[in-house]
């Protein structure tokens, strides 16, 4: 399959090509003609952070579909720009749209080490896993700078508190020392996201995302120093790299991973404009076989809210996708075991020493 954005204009470095209205909002700005707002943004728009002083900083998830009890999240936003990331319309709850605005209007919990260091000495605050990377991507191109997901796994570390983690950025191999640090008594499992192995792929899905290639060493170097990992194949999206998960998982067994998960891509709320937009401009040739095949996954919609299919789809093509990913995990000897992280090892720290009970 060949991919091409043919005589399109694309925003360059970008996943979402457009602002969709925020819900939230009465108001919205729209260029209705192009000569009448002469300075009207039209060329590649540079990131910008926001620096914010959250109340809480770890989450109770309360779905049962996506095997994590509880979620930190130091950024929200992810210039990642991934075009199909569900976390896209939890940023319109900051103000701002889940289109360009989410992988460019990047808020950052600058006091979230802190918050998370006074949870863990909260009386409150039972043993559990806390999973880095809930919505959005821990190791996003500013962490590079701010270090607040070392700090935090720094502080996972001082507490003995477990840690999971997700990303698609290979930074993630500069805290290898923690991460070594934690696997010596089971408190840490990294996950990395692989949707192909196809380059023109990813540079279209995920265009400030670390290569294929990459995602690979970080799976490479975590195996060869013990710490648990896996891959995430996800999302699938029918018609464009379902066809893929073969060699991505044989892939990422060879190179050392144990467990390996997917999903099948729902198009919730404002995301089903933006894809359908970025899908028919950069796949014209193929954009209504892949969404129509979206569609069959979901009931004749792009979208599920339902716990228990939203995430896997039904339909005979969700079937088939099911049935491959379970005949491959087998051959390549993934998911053969179950990963379980210690919580038994915590301990609750004050003023730095450990408290006496």
């Amino acid at each position: 399959m060949i991919l091409n954005q043919q005589q399109v204009a694309f925003i360059k470095g970008r996943g979402a090509q457009f602002n969709p209205k925020n819900r939230f909002l009465t108001g919205e700005y729209v260029r209705e003609h192009v000569e009448s707002i002469d300075d009207w943004e039209t060329e590649n728009r540079k990131t910008e952070y926001i620096l914010d002083d959250s109340k809480t900083v770890v989450n109770r998830v309360e779905s049962p579909d996506v095997g994590m009890g509880f979620s930190l999240n130091p950024y929200q936003g992810c210039e990642h720009g991934c075009i199909y990331c569900y976390a896209r319309n939890s940023h319109e709850y900051w103000g701002y749209s889940a289109g360009l605005d989410f992988e460019s209007r990047i808020v950052v919990k600058k006091n979230a080490p802190q918050l998370l260091r006074k949870l863990f000495q909260s009386k409150s605050w039972q043993p559990a896993t806390v999973s880095l990377s809930g919505n959005t991507d821990c190791y996003q191109p500013i962490e590079r700078k701010m270090q607040l997901t070392r700090k935090l796994l720094q502080i996972c570390l001082e507490h003995r508190n477990p840690v999971g983690i997700l990303t698609k950025n290979a930074l993630v191999l500069r805290d290898l020392d923690i991460l070594q640090e934690l696997s010596k008594e089971n408190l840490v499992s990294v996950f990395t996201s692989i949707t192909s192995l196809r380059e023109e792929v990813r540079m279209l899905l995920e265009p400030r995302t670390s290569t294929y290639s990459t995602r690979l060493k970080i799976v490479d170097t975590m195996a060869k120093n013990n710490i648990p990992v896996g891959i995430m194949n996800a999302p699938l999206i029918p018609g464009l790299n379902d066809t893929d998960s073969h060699d991505v998982l044989k892939a990422a067994a060879d190179a050392g991973a144990q467990w390996a998960g997917y999903t099948i891509v729902r198009l919730n709320g404002a995301i089903e404009a933006l894809f359908k937009d970025w899908l028919y401009k950069s796949l014209p040739d193929r954009a209504e076989k892949v969404w129509h095949r979206i569609q069959d996954c979901h009931s004749g919609s792009v979208t599920d809210s339902r716990f228990g299919t939203r995430m896997k789809g039904t339909g005979k093509f969700a079937e088939i996708i099911r049935q491959q990913f379970k005949i491959y995990c087998k051959k390549f000897n993934l998911n053969s075991t179950k990963l379980e992280l210690n919580i038994g090892a915590f301990r609750r720290l004050k003023d730095g020493q450990p408290e006496l009970f």
